[in-house]
């Protein structure tokens, strides 16, 4: 069984400490966890991404476009910004990972969206996916519960490659037996988690409805991998 939180406690429950660099893959929430993230770490905070997201997603935040070094640590001394490479038309373009890297070296906190999913609750990686620094500490694969039971066709982000990765074929419903099998492949995600960082799965959604299904995919997962941290998020 696995224990809804608030993503008020998402950081915590991560064990996040002082410092870290943490990359969001998946579906399902993903922005909405930076965010989290981003209201809840302590000292110098950079949101971004090494990939692309809607211009309104600033969420008021300060917005830096290919900042120096020097005006990132300014900008973050009273709290979390995002900074992002240049905007095209309504998407911000996010930055090179190396960016990332650097900035690790003079911030306490990077939280990058390292994914896109077009929305989408799950998806599995084709191969120039996920972008994913090389210094992150921690990787967390982002997942709607509303996926679960749906078929792969209609709700997943690169529904053929997820019906791969799960051994069946895209016209099937998702269950949490596929999709952890997904998320744990050696072909998927997995391939991209630098070696010395930690793997973490976030369940996004779950609510009274849906809380069985997450229960059954942190069992599955489990299985697979005991070392995973397995959070389930509250439906708000």
């Amino acid at each position: 069984m696995v224990t809804r939180i608030p993503l008020t406690e998402v950081a915590a429950a991560l064990g996040i400490g002082d410092r870290s660099h943490i990359a969001l893959v998946g579906g399902g929430g993903k922005t909405t966890l930076l965010h989290a993230l981003g209201d809840h770490l302590a000292g110098r905070v950079v949101l971004t991404t090494t990939t692309k997201m809607g211009i309104a997603e600033h969420r008021g935040r300060p917005v830096l476009l290919d900042p120096s070094d020097v005006e990132v640590v300014a900008a973050t001394s009273s709290g979390p910004a995002m900074v992002w490479r240049r905007i095209g038309g309504d998407k911000a373009i996010g930055v090179e990972p190396a960016r990332c890297d650097a900035w690790f070296d003079v911030v306490d906190h990077v939280v990058v969206e390292a994914d896109g999913s077009r929305g989408r609750p799950f998806k599995a990686p084709t191969d120039h996916e996920p972008v994913i620094p090389k210094t992150a500490t921690l990787v967390v694969h982002v997942m709607g519960v509303d996926a679960l039971g749906r078929v792969i066709a209609d709700q997943c982000h690169r529904p053929l490659r997820v019906a791969a990765l799960a051994a069946c074929r895209a016209d099937r419903r998702l269950d949490p037996f596929m999709a952890a099998r997904v998320i744990v492949h050696r072909r998927g995600v997995r391939r991209s988690v630098p070696a010395d960082a930690e793997h973490a799965v976030v369940i996004t959604k779950v609510d009274e409805g849906t809380a069985l299904l997450a229960d059954e995919l942190a069992d599955e997962l489990r299985d697979r991998d005991p070392t995973l941290r397995i959070i389930a998020v509250a439906a708000r």
